[in-house]
């Protein structure tokens, strides 16, 4: 009991499992509404129920749409296609209430494999034409949904082609003149929709319904000038010019008693009508393509995006225009370039001379617009967007422009005040050298002009060679006397160390000389400008150069250092070097020892 008992329990979740899928399969095979008239009936709105329906699709889809006037058997031609009856396919207008307010779709679609590829097949129905109680904004809004929207377009007509309906094609027409063909044998940005002519008809007076189609786009002489026909002729010529991107076929009617045709299976309709459907049927099947936006398909996410995108472009202004929808489209083209010219222009290292970033942003840009031109949609309502994107790379680049000022500026700054630093370094050596003062102005000359770049160079070059000449005056009018009075206590130094620390007697001799000359002989012979100029000053000013300063050493930087070790090395000398015997040349020290030291001590 208790093995049958498990098996009953499997048997019924399996059972539930299957049901619950039966039922997901169910509640998707009926039609659902998927854009909406708004409350006044002029713009269109989303429906949230049939958008769901698309969504789960992951295959590419390609939507195949009807259209035509109120009534005139769009619906029933709909359920024909799908092999569906009028109880369970789209609501036809005589047997039940009018539903396809708006655009409804068939929410199990069509599998079938086209170019090897499986693929989606949507079967559109959209709200007729010339209703009570709808303006013609509407009507053209709904026109131009199920063109952009379409894979297939089926201009469903009942008798003949009329000049109103060719004026309906005007949007048709301008989109695919804006848009279908733009790189033909390449990936095109957007393609419209294959429009296919259905005229329903039951004799055609000799005339195959191709040549009916081609005699309604023939151009209509205009003698009076009337506006209305030129822009009707201006349609035709564009259709004409299509010729390849349409179709025409013609459908006999399926039975004189037009209001019971729900109620009549195929074997009491008209023969002709029932072989007829099957061929449109084939036509239909052939002319069939997956949607191709920007070059690829669509899957159900991708569709559903899309046409929100299509809605928001033809809701923008009072009237739909070709110009709205493709500014809408290439909105997220616009910013992808603009986000290509951005970051390509933040890889640049500011700050930058003004022609390196001039010839940067034309480089930038042009690759931006290449990317633009290769990826957007239209052709002439595309100038628009090419200007707006011109535009904001414009207003991108006057950002970098001032971004490299700043920068240049900062860097400059800083260069120029490093050089200020140094001079005024140079200005208060401890051991005044006209050599180490020309290098370091050379150096902070050279590195300036290697390092500071940019708009703000000039204003600053001239600020430096200002600073840098002052700074040179300064210092050679002070170096002269600096080095008069250096000369001067340098020898008075060495009179001192030659007298009592060395006792070196030249030494001495040669520092008294050296005191004498600068403070007597020259201010008796020589006056202070004379002196500088004078060749004696000039072989001491050279001597004391290659002393103080050379590429080897700077006696300015070990000067302390050098003077430490020379009193370490007196202090020892002085310690240990008595015990050695004095030269002969050496000043004499005085001997403080009296009557003898070998005399023995007395107690």
């Amino acid at each position: 009991m208790m093995m049958i008992s498990r098996w009953v329990v499997v048997i019924w979740v399996f059972g539930c499992v299957l049901a619950s899928g039966s039922l997901a399969i169910d509640s998707f095979h009926r039609a659902f509404p998927i854009v909406e008239p708004d409350a006044g009936h002029t713009k269109l709105s989303l429906a949230t129920e049939g958008l769901e329906a698309i969504e789960r699709i992951t295959e590419p889809i390609s939507a195949v749409a009807v259209i035509g006037p109120y009534r005139s058997g769009k619906s029933f031609l709909l359920n024909q296609l799908l092999s569906l009856s009028c109880n369970e396919g789209f609501g036809v207008g005589h047997m039940r209430d009018t539903k396809t307010k708006g655009i409804w779709v068939w929410g199990t679609p069509v599998r079938t494999k086209i170019d090897g590829v499986q693929t989606a097949v949507l079967y559109l129905d959209t709200e007729g034409f010339e209703s009570i109680g709808k303006s013609n904004v509407y009507d053209d809004r709904i026109f131009a949904l199920a063109t952009v929207m379409s894979s297939v377009l089926i201009y469903n007509l009942p008798e003949t082609v009329r000049e109103a309906d060719l004026s309906r094609l005007s949007f048709a027409v301008e989109l695919a003149e804006e848009f279908y063909g733009r790189v033909k044998g390449e990936d095109v940005a957007f393609q419209p929709a294959k429009l296919l002519w259905l005229i329903q008809r039951d004799f055609l007076q000799g005339k195959s319904v191709q040549e009916m189609v081609n005699e309604a786009l023939m151009r209509v002489p205009n003698y009076d000038g009337n506006k209305n026909i030129d822009q009707v002729n201006q349609i035709r010529e564009s259709l004409a010019i299509m010729g390849d991107n349409s179709t025409a076929f013609s459908l006999p009617q399926p039975h004189l008693q037009r209001t019971k045709l729900c109620d009549l299976d195929d074997s009491e309709l008209d023969p002709v009508y029932v072989k007829k459907r099957e061929q449109l049927k084939e036509v239909v099947a052939a002319l069939a393509r997956p949607k191709i936006v920007q070059g690829r398909t669509l899957n159900g996410k991708e569709f559903v995006s899309f046409l929100k995108q299509i809605i928001e472009a033809l809701n923008k202004g009072e009237i739909p225009s070709t110009g709205s929808l493709v500014e809408v489209f290439n909105k997220g083209i616009l910013e992808r370039c603009l986000k290509l010219y951005t970051e390509r222009m933040s890889w640049l290292r500011l700050p930058l001379p003004e022609e390196s970033l001039a010839k940067s942003h034309e480089e930038t840009r042009e690759a931006a617009m290449k990317a633009f031109d290769e990826q957007h949609f239209g052709r002439h309502h595309a100038q628009r967007s090419i200007k707006k994107l011109d535009e904001e790379i414009e207003k991108v680049y006057k950002n970098f422009v001032l971004a490299n000022e700043y920068h240049s500026s900062k860097l400059c700054e800083a260069l120029y005040t490093r050089c200020e630093d140094k001079m005024d370094q140079l200005q208060v050596l401890r051991l005044p050298s006209m050599a180490k003062f020309t290098d370091g102005f050379l150096q902070c000359n050279q590195s300036f002009e290697h390092e500071c770049v940019g708009p703000s160079k000039a204003t600053y070059q001239i600020r430096m060679m200002k600073m840098l000449g002052k700074s040179r005056s300064v210092f050679i009018k002070e170096y002269n006397n600096r080095l008069y009075n250096w000369l001067v206590a340098f020898s008075l130094v060495m009179v001192v160390v030659g007298r009592f620390v060395i006792k070196f007697f030249l030494i001495e001799i040669g520092a008294w000389i050296m005191f004498i000359f600068l403070e007597t002989y020259t201010r008796m012979f020589w006056s202070a400008e004379a002196l500088y100029y004078n060749p004696i000053w000039h072989v001491i000013v050279n001597s004391w150069e290659t002393i103080v300063y050379s590429p080897v050493l700077d006696l300015d930087r070990w000067a302390i250092p050098i003077c430490v070790v020379a009193a370490l090395f007196i202090t020892y000398w002085r310690c240990y070097g008595r015990r050695k015997q004095v030269s002969r040349w050496l000043l004499p020290l005085y001997n403080t020892q009296k009557g003898g030291s070998n005399r023995p001590r007395s107690d």
